[in-house]
C-alpha cells in the first residue's frame, strides 16, 4: 500500500533516493535530515541544486532537524516528533540513518580479530586482519560501502594471496551515484577535497536547463563541474546532477582513472545536440582555488 504521507529520516544516498520514489509516485514527502546539507561527502553546490529542486516539485527537505520521538497512533499512521518539539503526522516512516557492520556473534573477538567502535573489521591495505591468513573485504571493513567495490577489493585479494602478485584497492576514482531526479553521478575529488591536497585548482563550472525541458515544461536544471590541478592539468574530478549523470560518470571513470589531462577534454570534439557536450566546451575556469581561498580564474 501507497502511503499518502512518508517521513523519511536520513540525508544520504538512500534516504534521497526513496524520497524521489515515492514523491514521483505521488506521496507526499517529508525528509529529515540533522547535517547542515543532504548528501554529505558529494560536490556541495550539486547537493545544494538538488535540494532546492526536490523542494520546487514539493518535497519538505528538513535539514538540521532530527526525531526526538515516534509514536505509533492507535488508529494507525505515526507521529514523529522532532527535537524543536514539532509534530509531524505519517502513514509510514522511513529509516535510512545508515548502516553498521553485522560482526556480532561472528566470532571475531575468539579469533582475535580486531574491531573498530562501529565494529567493522580493521584491515590494511591489503585487506588482512591483524590475525595471519584472515582477510576481510566488503562493507563489513566499512571503507567504502558499496557493491562494485567489494568485488574490486575481493579481486584485489584473489591477486595477492593466489596469483602472488600483491594488489591493494585504489579508491581514488570510484565513480558514484545518486539515483534521484535527476541523477547525479560523480568520480575523483570533490572541490573540497582538491583543495585540500592541491595548491592551486581550477573549477570549471556550468549550470544550464536542459534543451528538452524547453518543450516538456519541466524547470530540472543540470549542473556539471570539473575539478583540475592546474600545476599538471590532470582532472581530478567531475560532476554531474542531470539526466543520464550515472552513466556518464562511468564512462568518465576511465578518463580520472587514466589521469587524462583538461586538454584532452578540450581536444575532443563535442556531439551535439547533448548535454554532456558542455564536458568537452567549458575552455576557461569559472574560479581558481589557491591554498583553499577562491580567486578569479
Amino acid at each position: 500500500r501507497q502511503p499518502e504521507k512518508l517521513v523519511i529520516l536520513g540525508g544520504g544516498y538512500i534516504a534521497v533516493e526513496f524520497a524521489n520514489i515515492f514523491l514521483g509516485l505521488g506521496t507526499d514527502v517529508t525528509l529529515v535530515y540533522r547535517g547542515q546539507e543532504i548528501l554529505q561527502g558529494f560536490d556541495d553546490d550539486l547537493r545544494k541544486s538538488l535540494h532546492e529542486q526536490m523542494s520546487a516539485k514539493g518535497m519538505s527537505v528538513r535539514c538540521r532537524e532530527t526525531f526526538q520521538e515516534v509514536r505509533q497512533k492507535p488508529g494507525g499512521g505515526f507521529e514523529a516528533e522532532l527535537d524543536n518539539g514539532e509534530v509531524l503526522d505519517a502513514d509510514e516512516i522511513l529509516l535510512a540513518i545508515g548502516r553498521k557492520p553485522n560482526t556480532e556473534n561472528l566470532g571475531c573477538e575468539k579469533a582475535g580479530v580486531e574491531l573498530d567502535q562501529r565494529g567493522a573489521v580493521k584491515v590494511d591495505d591489503y585487506s588482512r586482519t591483524n590475525v595471519e591468513n584472515i582477510y576481510a573485504v566488503g562493507d563489513i571493513t566499512n571503507r567504502l560501502q558499496l557493491t562494485p567495490v567489494a568485488i574490486h577489493e575481493a579481486m584485489c585479494f584473489v591477486e595477492t594471496v593466489f596469483k602472488n602478485n600483491a594488489k591493494k584497492p585504489d579508491y581514488e576514482s570510484v565513480p558514484t551515484a545518486v539515483f534521484s531526479q535527476p541523477e547525479i553521478g560523480t568520480v575523483g575529488l570533490t572541490e573540497a577535497e582538491a583543495a585540500r591536497r592541491f595548491d592551486e585548482v581550477a573549477i570549471y563550472k556550468t549550470d544550464f536547463k536542459p534543451m528538452k525541458h524547453t518543450l516538456s515544461g519541466r524547470n530540472e536544471r543540470t549542473v556539471m563541474k570539473i575539478v583540475v590541478d592546474q600545476a599538471t592539468e590532470r582532472v581530478l574530478g567531475v560532476h554531474i546532477l542531470g539526466s543520464d549523470a550515472a552513466e556518464i560518470a562511468q564512462v568518465l571513470g576511465i578518463a580520472v582513472k587514466a589521469g587524462l589531462t583538461k586538454s584532452h577534454f578540450d581536444e575532443t570534439m563535442a556531439l551535439h545536440p547533448s548535454g554532456a557536450e558542455e564536458l568537452v566546451t567549458m575552455y576557461e575556469p569559472t574560479y581558481v582555488l589557491r591554498k583553499g581561498e577562491r580567486i578569479a580564474a
